[in-house]
């Protein structure tokens, strides 16, 4: 028992699509996803730095790349099934901590095995790393769904991904790098021309009021 195991699911990763059952433009896997929420992690860490933050990087880095890699037990299973109550969300929950824990006890040698179970279990938590890896897992679902917005993907699910990874960034609030986030990243994104922006525009402005 190595960790062949555990490099050999990092191809898997690139087989799960994102957002599955939607017809989409850009195809997204999963482990295209955690190398975007990690380097979007890192912007996030530099501009809580500079605001005098202390960042620790080692947990912030394990925490972003391997945020999703129990995917490859359950699958990307779509935002509104896995929400659809709090009983389904803790059901879920539940399989895939089991299946995680199962395949670490059976895969991944002993000497290893606290370090991958601080790795591979929930990531968001109340530090400032977990919080910026959920900010970050937002950030990306934000772009992802204005790609398809701005190629006119009939497909309504992606402005309600777009609000809502809106809405959720906005409450992490208290964060520096959000504040940067919607006062110089944000305004850039929108500056884009496309069909349907003025309609676009009014709606993203009544949240941010």
């Amino acid at each position: 028992m190595g960790l062949n195991e555990f490099i050999l699911g990092l191809n898997n990763l690139e087989k799960i699509t994102r957002a599955p059952g939607f017809f989409k433009y850009t195809e997204h896997t999963v482990a295209a996803h955690s190398y975007r929420v990690a380097s979007i992690a890192q912007v996030l860490g530099d501009i809580e730095e500079l605001s005098g933050t202390e960042i620790d990087w080692k947990s912030l880095y394990e925490k972003a790349l391997n945020h999703d890699y129990t995917e490859r037990f359950i699958g990307d299973i779509k935002t509104p099934v896995k929400y659809a109550s709090k009983e389904l969300r803790g059901m879920l929950q539940t399989v895939e901590e089991k299946m995680t824990e199962e395949f670490i006890t059976q895969e991944i040698p002993a000497d290893f095995q606290e370090i991958y179970r601080r790795r591979l279990f929930e990531g968001k938590d109340h530090t400032v790393e977990g919080e910026l890896l959920a900010i970050a897992d937002k950030v990306d679902l934000l772009y992802e769904s204005f790609e398809e917005i701005v190629k006119s993907n009939p497909e309504e699910v992606y402005m309600a991904m777009f609000i809502e990874s809106v809405k959720t960034i906005q409450t992490f609030s208290h964060r520096p790098s959000v504040t940067y986030f919607f006062e110089d990243i944000f305004p850039e994104l929108l500056r884009q021309d496309f069909y349907g922006k003025e309609q676009f525009i009014k709606k993203i402005n009544n949240i941010m009021m």
